[in-house]
């Protein structure tokens, strides 16, 4: 038996905490893509949101990295609409509960759980909370904003 394997695993489990922790900011799926970064939005297109029905997961051939973490798109074209105006298509407080940020916590959002206001995407945790959002969607975003520079770059586990 040889010290290699684990010194190995230590290392590697020792990069992938360090990038989770790096990219707090935005809500990520764990581990790190072959772009380089942790998945945002679980692999869903961004773009979708706003061009499609429904939302579309994306493919690895159709990624970019922004804000820390990668996003996938289902097409070149989406990719590169993001890529003109990434703001315009991530979602708010970096994928995080739209209501979470609101209360001051950091909640992965679901990417299935989703309102599009003013042309911005806002998740949240699950459709439970999403009704108790939806109840003052003006002040639930007002609040959020107010605490999302205080928040931002907090681990979710401090908070």
């Amino acid at each position: 038996m040889t010290i290699r394997p684990f010194i190995v695993g230590v290392a590697l489990f020792a990069l992938v905490s360090g990038a989770a922790l790096a990219s707090d900011a935005v809500s990520t799926s764990n581990g790190l893509t072959a772009a380089g970064g942790p998945l945002a939005i679980h692999g869903y297109d961004a773009v979708s949101y706003f061009e499609s029905d429904a939302p579309q997961r994306g493919l690895a051939e159709f990624s970019t990295k922004h804000g820390g973490a990668v996003y996938r798109f289902a097409s070149r074209a989406n990719l590169r609409q993001f890529v003109r105006n990434p703001s315009k298509y991530a979602p708010r407080f970096g994928g995080f509960c739209a209501y979470g940020v609101s209360v001051g916590k950091k909640f992965d959002g679901d990417p299935l759980v989703y309102k599009v206001v003013d042309g911005v995407l806002y998740f949240n945790l699950n459709p439970e909370i999403k009704k108790t959002w939806l109840e003052d969607v003006p002040g639930n975003i007002a609040k959020a904003k107010k605490n999302w520079p205080e928040i931002r770059d907090k681990a979710a586990s401090s908070l």
